[in-house]
């Protein structure tokens, strides 16, 4: 009688599919986390991603390599807010970078900006403001200027002035878009609004701001310093492509000359 073939010995481990199965659990994983950190995206952190790969992304668009990109202004501002001196009163300084989807914000303190109840500038802003004008010619984007106050009611001696925060902090944002013109920025460029007390400095974002808030972020005289700002925004979604196209004209022109 024949002899039966002896079984091959069992496989010690797991199955040779099983890596390839792992693999592609892990490469899933991995893209639904990217979806849900990109879910709320930052331009300019994503500016600045794409700047660092060599790519575009989104819609392609061949902006002329002088230009400034908001990774770029980002990083131009840090390092002037770094070349700052912190103040003698407090001992941090007057101006601070932030990022949002808004795009990237320099924040002024009000303090060194105007007096009380005035919408007047200092002229310890005006070195800032000047130091802008570079960033805001050599780029594309909208610049919105915010002002922002506490929730502190005015004196009437104001009143003939300024009813409320609402007319102070819209004019004292107007006052800084003046400023910026009479710096040889084009008015085209520029956006002016007041918001008075309702977006305090540090209000969480993941929340409707309510009285409740507003009282919370005004608390302490610290608190409501910090809320005393104008905010210069170089806004992520207003690229003004006339503006490219006039620039490369310009270019062209010069180089024909």
């Amino acid at each position: 009688m024949a002899k039966k073939p002896t079984p091959p010995p069992p496989e010690v481990g797991l199955p040779g599919w099983f890596a390839t199965f792992a693999d592609m659990m892990t490469l899933l994983f991995a893209f639904f986390v990217l979806l849900a950190a990109i879910s709320t995206v930052d331009p300019v952190k994503l500016q600045q991603m794409a700047d660092s790969m060599g790519k575009s992304v989104g819609k392609k668009l061949e902006i002329d390599s002088q230009a400034m990109s908001l990774g770029d202004i980002y990083e131009a501002l840090e390092e002037m807010v770094e070349e700052m001196e912190p103040s003698p009163e407090t001992g941090e300084k007057p101006v601070e970078v932030k990022t949002s989807t808004k795009g990237v914000t320099l924040e002024v303190s009000s303090d060194i900006s105007f007096g009380s109840g005035s919408a007047e500038l200092k002229a310890a802003i005006l070195p800032t403001l000047k130091k802008l004008v570079p960033f805001i010619n050599r780029s594309y984007n909208m610049v919105a200027i915010e002002g922002h106050t506490d929730n502190e009611p005015l004196p009437e001696i104001f009143h003939d002035k300024f009813p409320s925060n609402w007319e102070l902090s819209g004019a004292r944002a107007a006052a800084v878009v003046r400023e910026f013109i009479s710096l040889g920025v084009d008015p085209t460029r520029l956006q002016s609004v007041g918001y008075a007390e309702f977006i305090p400095r540090d209000a969480p974002t993941d929340r409707l701001i309510d009285e409740s808030i507003i009282q919370e972020f005004n608390s302490t005289p610290g608190k409501k310093a910090k809320n005393r700002r104008v905010g210069i925004t170089f806004l992520a979604t207003s690229i003004d492509i006339q503006k490219k196209e006039d620039w490369d004209k310009s270019k062209e022109e010069s180089g024909n000359e």
